[in-house]
C-alpha cells in the first residue's frame, strides 16, 4: 500500500483495499476510493454490488476483514457509529428514522440536543447560561428547517409528513449533528419528480455551503446530473471511477448495470 499523503493534501475521506467477508460470502473483494473535500461522489451498481455494505465500512456499522478507511486523516478502524460521527462522518439510512410522534421542529431539537453540551439540571432550573443555550439550539433547528425546506411544517408530527417531506426531515435530522460530510443512502428512493427535483434543490445548497456528499443511489438522470465523479461496483468491486460523461460511455459499466437504454441519460 501506498504511503499516505500529508493531511494538507490528502483527499478527506479515503477507502483504502477495504474487504468484506460474511463467512464464505465476499460482499466487498477490494475496494479503493477517495473522495475530495467539497466534492459530490455516487456510488452506483445492480443491488447486492455492496453499496451499503460500503457505506456500513466507512461508519462503523460493520468491521472491514481487512483494508482501512480514513476521515480527515484518522483511520476509523474500531470507532463505534456515534464516534465516527462525532468525527464529522454522518450518514442517512434507506428507511428514514423519525420521532413519529414529536413535531418537525421537536425532531431536530432533539438532534441537536444529542450533541449539545447542556447541562440538564441546568436547563431544568432556568439558569441563565443553560437558556441562553437553548435559544441557540432553537434557532439552530429553525435554520436547518430553513434550509431544507420544510420550516411551515414545523408543528406537524415527523410521521404525518408526506413521504418526500420525510426524507427531508431525515436530511435535517442528519445535519443536526453537524456534518463535515454526508453519506446518503438512495435519498429519492420512492420520491416522485416533483419530489426529486427540490431534494436536488437541497443537494445544490449544501455544495453552496462546501459540504462533502457520497450517495448511493438508482436513480440514474439524478446521478450523471449531479456528481462530480461517480464509482461503479459490481459483484463487490469498483469496475468504474471517473466523471458522468465517462461513467456513461464505459462499455463495462453499461452490460453491468446501465443498459444501452441509459447511456445517454
Amino acid at each position: 500500500m501506498s504511503a499516505v499523503p500529508a493531511i494538507a493534501d490528502a483527499p478527506i475521506l479515503a477507502v483504502e483495499h477495504v474487504a468484506v467477508h460474511f463467512g464464505g460470502l465476499v460482499a466487498i473483494s477490494d475496494m479503493s476510493f477517495h473522495v475530495a473535500e467539497g466534492e459530490l461522489v455516487s456510488l452506483i451498481g445492480p443491488n447486492g454490488a455492496g453499496k451499503t455494505t460500503a457505506f456500513n465500512v466507512i461508519t462503523g456499522f460493520l468491521k472491514p476483514t481487512k483494508g482501512v478507511v480514513r476521515f480527515r486523516g484518522t483511520p476509523l478502524a474500531g470507532l463505534k457509529p456515534h464516534h465516527v460521527t462525532a468525527l464529522g462522518l454522518v450518514r442517512t439510512f434507506q428507511r428514514t428514522n423519525l420521532f413519529d410522534k414529536c413535531t418537525v421542529f421537536d425532531n431536530v431539537l432533539i438532534g441537536l440536543h444529542r450533541r449539545s453540551s447542556q447541562n440538564l439540571l441546568g436547563t431544568l432550573l432556568g439558569l441563565p447560561r443553560e437558556r441562553q443555550a437553548e435559544r441557540a439550539l432553537r434557532d439552530k433547528a429553525w435554520e436547518i428547517l430553513e434550509l431544507v425546506g420544510i420550516a411551515h411544517q414545523a408543528n406537524e408530527l415527523g410521521g404525518s409528513l408526506p413521504y418526500g417531506n420525510q426524507r427531508l426531515l431525515g436530511v435535517a435530522l442528519a445535519l443536526a449533528a453537524d456534518p463535515v460530510a454526508l453519506l446518503l443512502d438512495e435519498p429519492v428512493s420512492g420520491m416522485n419528480a416533483a419530489e426529486t427535483d427540490r431534494f436536488i434543490a437541497l443537494l445544490d445548497k449544501l455544495r453552496a455551503r462546501g459540504m462533502t456528499i457520497v450517495l448511493v443511489e438508482h436513480d440514474m438522470p439524478m446521478v450523471m446530473g449531479i456528481s462530480d465523479r461517480i464509482v461503479v461496483l459490481n459483484y463487490g468491486r469498483i469496475i468504474a471511477n471517473g466523471p458522468p460523461s465517462v461513467i456513461q460511455s464505459d462499455p463495462e459499466v453499461i452490460q453491468a448495470y446501465l443498459g444501452q437504454g441509459v447511456k445517454h441519460a
